[in-house]
């Protein structure tokens, strides 16, 4: 089950990661829109356009790739103080009542939404190029679909929190622990680490890795 998890988690970090490049089109369009309009008195006819479609582009699908790190925004200062198990309650109510609901909702109306923009071929009214448009809204629900898996892993998630009074490991923790796990084999060596966890199992792995991480710094040589 941690497996399918992580799986998903990995499956919402490579869309977000990857629509995160959407930034430096939107910052090239938007450069390049503004220069030719102050310097070269020649405003394009699809700037508007395109920085708006991939704005909208970059928000909708870093929505699961942010929902699988918890980055969501979350008015946090009681929440922060329950216990995993209380927390796992509150998330799992919310998930239910309002999460779930509006998921269900943005894939139906966004769907047709998407269906009747292509059937009419419909195109932009704000600049006099007027691009297709529909291809935009096609990611609405797909945007949904995501969500909606990613919602089901966190209400996976809560429930096993319940169940165990901790919260189960997710896709960030997992790469911070190797990362811990590779800094405590540079410290005592990748050999001697490899048989201390032959030999301590589990435990001694976490050990190790905690003593690396409360090991002061090695100082930097200087350059020569």
């Amino acid at each position: 089950m941690q497996q399918i998890l992580l799986g998903i988690d990995r499956l919402s970090t490579l869309v977000g990661q990857t629509f995160s490049w959407c930034i430096l089109l939107l910052t090239g369009v938007i450069v390049y829109d503004v220069c030719a309009r102050r310097f070269f008195a020649a405003p394009t006819t699809w700037g508007y356009d395109v920085s708006y479609m991939l704005y909208g582009t970059l928000f909708m699908m870093a929505g699961a790739y942010a929902l699988s790190r918890n980055g969501h925004v979350r008015g946090d200062f009681l929440y922060r103080n329950f216990s995993p198990a209380l927390q796992a309650k509150f998330d799992l109510t919310l998930y239910i009542l309002f999460f779930f609901p509006a998921i269900f909702a943005f894939m139906i109306s966004g769907w047709t939404f998407f269906a009747v923009s292509m059937a009419q071929n419909e195109r932009s009214m704000f600049s006099p190029s007027g691009p297709i448009i529909w291809p935009f809204k096609g990611l609405i629900p797909i945007v949904g679909f995501l969500l909606l898996l990613q919602g089901l892993v966190e209400v996976v998630r809560c429930i096993q929190a319940i169940r165990t009074g901790e919260w189960p490991q997710r896709l960030s923790d997992v790469e911070e622990l190797d990362k811990q796990i590779l800094a405590a084999a540079e410290a005592k060596g990748a050999e001697a680490l490899a048989a201390e966890m032959a030999r301590g199992g589990e435990a001694a792995m976490l050990g190790a890795v905690q003593a690396a991480a409360q090991a002061p710094a090695a100082p930097r040589q200087p350059h020569s």
